[in-house]
């Protein structure tokens, strides 16, 4: 029988609902109980959840006995102090990104978790999805020959997106926008496949009120060695929502839409590398928590640490600063 795993979720929101709804479905993890600051939210979760233990505080549920890893579905600000509640604990660490929005703290935060020796990991999609690993694996066959250059396109006609709509933190400029929430997703892949990335140059725009809200509109150009990264992202406008990154390589290149479509073209028309899955949200999340799982026993990490999050945040927070 395989070990079942201890989890401790911290944080009920969408993404958190999320891993309940999708942990008690694998077999090597089991949630032990949940928590969440606003009493709302506590009370939606146990009445869509009516299994689960909704502990007295987040601090009794990360000490607990019976907590082996502290998931951390919070607004991005609070990941360093349930970061920081669970290495006092010894506990392993599985953390929403970004790893935080101010460069300086979460330094600070990778070198006290590094420190703690505890197993520890950032959620990002790419880490597992089937077509990142399948550029991964192009790559190093060089069935994809050189890379002469990847594009990021997004698009969303509101931000937040309607299934977004209680995390209000979302629009915000001081933690939220989609360039941390999505930009940061793509920008992992790119290091991910090529390497350490710096920005070249980056312009913004933001609406005039409220004067808080989160940029509408991004371009902006990041090299990796000598490859350039182009990226274009807007909020606005009807139509519908569009995430694609392009790898151009000169043998074959490859394009993910749809977060976890695969498509690939040696020169002629895009053709899809495998039938639509019909549960593709589903199966990455399932395939993350295999990650987990596997980090956990000690297997080959698939999951980026917290120190390959730094890196993605430190582009992140420099772009948005060029605004």
């Amino acid at each position: 029988m395989a070990t079942r795993h201890k989890v401790a979720v911290i944080g009920l929101g969408v993404i958190g609902q999320r891993m309940l709804t999708n942990m008690p479905r694998h077999e090597r993890l089991e949630v032990t109980g949940a928590w969440d600051m606003n009493p709302a939210a506590r009370e939606a979760a146990r009445q869509k959840f009516p299994w689960l233990r909704i502990a007295s505080s987040a601090q009794a549920l990360i000490a607990d006995a019976a907590t082996e890893v502290v998931y951390i579905g919070v607004p991005p600000l609070a990941h360093g102090e349930y970061t920081l509640a669970a290495i006092a604990a010894g506990k392993a660490i599985f953390c929403e990104k970004p790893l935080g929005v101010d460069v300086a703290e979460s330094r600070n935060l990778v070198e006290r978790v590094e420190a703690s020796g505890l197993a520890n990991a950032v959620n990002y999609v790419f880490g597992t999805a089937h077509g990142a690993e399948a550029m991964r694996a192009a790559l190093d066959s060089g069935a994809a020959g050189d890379v002469a250059g990847i594009d990021i396109l997004l698009h969303f006609a509101q931000w937040p997106r309607d299934w977004q709509a209680s995390a209000t933190w979302l629009a915000s400029r001081q933690q939220g926008g989609f360039v941390r929430e999505v930009l940061s997703h793509y920008v992992y892949l790119v290091e991910n496949l090529l390497g350490p990335s710096e920005v070249v140059s980056a312009t913004l725009c933001h609406p005039l009120e409220p004067e808080d809200a989160a940029e509408t509109h991004i371009t902006a150009q990041i090299d990796c060695g000598d490859i350039p990264v182009t990226i274009a992202g807007s909020v606005g406008g009807a139509g519908p929502e569009a995430v694609e990154f392009t790898l151009w390589g000169t043998k074959k290149s490859y394009r993910l839409t749809d977060w976890y479509r695969l498509w690939t073209s040696d020169g002629g028309p895009w053709t899809q590398a495998w039938p639509d899955a019909s549960d593709d949200d589903i199966d990455s999340c399932l395939d993350q928590l295999d990650a987990l799982a596997d980090m956990l026993e000690g297997k080959p990490r698939r999951l980026p640490d917290f120190r390959a999050a730094l890196s993605v945040q430190e582009r992140i927070e420099e772009m948005l600063g060029s605004g």
